[in-house]
């Protein structure tokens, strides 16, 4: 994506959110506090989608809606698209949002007295599946080696026991932001297989990715074996900004795990809403060139965090090779909630408690430039405020 193709988008203009309703902005509405915690963004969605949005308001009735077999099939020609992988229109299950799918597999894929391993630090949802199922779970804490956050393979096996059904896995990873490569993601297949285990893979960041040359691989793509034992789950709501919306779908190749995924289906949970499938399937036909110019806008900003985090002391941060969430190791400062910390200093981030792993901070760097460098320049003066002390 070249700089002058960027420029036909304007992600730099700042988007008033107050007043708005927006969970991120209304809570700390009335403060001076610049918020970067919960994992939308501030940019208007993509222009297609507005168009389209527009398009359906002038037409005026907005009634029960049936799913979309356009949509359908564009999910289907994007899979072989973009990794090769061969779906069928029916293995798509559509639902409002990626977490009620978290919690449709822990309750439905794993049995009262079964048990689930979860890859920490990780999106707190999907800890929150298993405790509200309620499943026996183990927390498998990841590994970080060569600046990436990855499956430490060997505490990973040996949390596995006689009644584990359940894996959870989070490709691009959040909070880490790292995309698993093929080879990773074949040992954890393999270990799958060994052991009998269903994949719940949520893929929701799968179009995020800023290191260019390293490719998302879907799991459940490595072969037709993984297939069959995988879950897939994704949306394109945080890509292309519309989660208010609501619209996601899991791929599900067997069918016995698609009907036992599926048993709550219109019972508790339901179909996206009509406006999520216009969102989505405009997203899809006519989003691309807008996409790459987001990336690029959030690769700059990746860069300005990585460089002026390490510049701080007592702050440490991986690489953020995909997602706008760099993952900040706060424990450095020695102090006893760098959460609260930060707020104090008009910056408000994610707790990293809330992903299993105290001590840490989540920020979200999608948002404005000019935004951005506003909140570093204060996370730098709450930095340096520990030292003086």
């Amino acid at each position: 994506m070249c700089y002058k193709a960027a420029m036909l988008f304007d992600f730099d203009t700042p988007v008033e959110r107050t007043g708005t309703g927006a969970t991120r902005w209304e809570r700390y509405a009335g403060r001076d506090v610049v918020p970067l915690w919960v994992a939308d963004t501030d940019f208007r969605a993509p222009p297609a989608v507005l168009a389209a949005f527009a398009r359906r308001i002038e037409h005026g009735v907005f009634g029960y809606t049936s799913q979309p077999r356009e949509l359908h099939e564009e999910i289907v020609a994007r899979m072989q698209r973009l990794y090769r992988w061969r779906i069928e229109p029916d293995w798509i299950v559509f639902l409002p949002g990626v977490v009620p799918g978290l919690h449709l597999a822990a309750r439905h894929l794993v049995p009262a007295d079964g048990h689930v391993l979860v890859p920490t630090p990780i999106y707190q949802h999907f800890k929150r599946a298993v405790e509200l199922a309620p499943r026996a779970h183990d927390d498998v804490p990841l590994a970080l080696q060569g600046g990436r956050w990855v499956f430490d393979e060997a505490r990973l096996a040996a949390a596995v026991r006689p009644n584990t059904r359940l894996l959870y896995l989070c490709n691009p990873q959040n909070p880490g932001g790292t995309i698993f490569t093929r080879t990773e993601l074949e040992r954890l297949a393999a270990l799958a297989e060994r052991h009998e285990l269903v994949i719940c893979s949520d893929e929701i960041h799968a179009d995020l990715l800023l290191d260019e040359g390293k490719p998302h691989v879907p799991i459940a793509s490595l072969s037709p074996d993984v297939s069959r034992r995988t879950v897939t789950l994704a949306s394109p709501n945080k890509t292309y900004n519309f989660p208010g919306t609501g619209c996601a779908w899991a791929i599900v190749e067997d069918a016995a795990l698609r009907r036992a995924f599926s048993l709550d289906h219109h019972a508790t949970v339901h179909d996206p809403a009509l406006f999520g499938y216009v969102a989505a399937l405009a997203a899809y036909r006519e989003g691309d060139a807008w996409l790459a110019a987001q990336l690029e806008y959030l690769r700059g900003n990746r860069d300005m965090v990585e460089r002026k985090v390490a510049a701080m002391q007592g702050l440490a941060m991986a690489h953020v090779e995909a997602t706008y969430l760099a993952w900040i190791d706060a424990r450095g400062l020695a102090v006893p909630d760098a959460h609260a910390h930060f707020l104090a200093q008009g910056v408000a981030l994610s707790p990293g408690a809330q992903f299993g792993a105290p001590g840490y901070v989540r920020l979200n760097f999608g948002t404005q430039r000019a935004r951005l460098e506003e909140a570093l320049a204060r996370i730098a003066s709450a930095v340096s405020s520990t030292r003086a002390r």
